[in-house]
């Protein structure tokens, strides 16, 4: 038998699956080695109300933890120098208003002085956030 010389196909395309494949690869590597940031939180419980509202305003926030600890913003703060502090942040914005999260079990004594605090401050207008506890609303 005779045997016919092939001749050999000239591919004009390149291959992408080696390089998809070291993409995907790198793409799980840096997604695997990387360190998400997450935001510092208090952790707090806060009370239940039956028609709290989550308001979306620029606000300055004053966090009392259970044991007594407040935070302005996310910066721990004596309670002798929070109403000098809040002054300071308060003359920045338009509408100045402070939203105060307390811990259900922080004393009420201390809220009230927060709230003394944040008055003699010269705050607009303040809140206390509460979460929304499961049942109806008033009618």
């Amino acid at each position: 038998m005779i045997e016919f010389a092939r001749r050999r196909k000239n591919h004009e395309h390149i291959n992408l699956t080696p390089l998809v494949d070291v993409v995907f690869l790198l793409l799980l590597f840096f997604m695997l080695s990387s360190q998400f940031v997450s935001a510092p939180t208090i952790k707090i419980a806060l009370p239940d109300s039956k028609i709290s509202q989550p308001e979306v305003q620029k606000e300055v926030i004053v966090t009392i933890a259970k044991d007594g600890a407040l935070f302005l913003d996310q910066d721990r703060i004596m309670l002798t120098g929070l109403m000098y502090s809040l002054q300071e942040k308060l003359k920045k914005m338009k509408k100045p208003a402070v939203r105060i999260k307390a811990d259900r079990e922080a004393m009420l004594g201390l809220v009230v002085n927060v709230v003394d605090e944040i008055r003699l401050a010269g705050a607009g207008s303040f809140s206390i956030e509460t979460e929304k506890k499961g049942g109806e609303g008033p009618k």
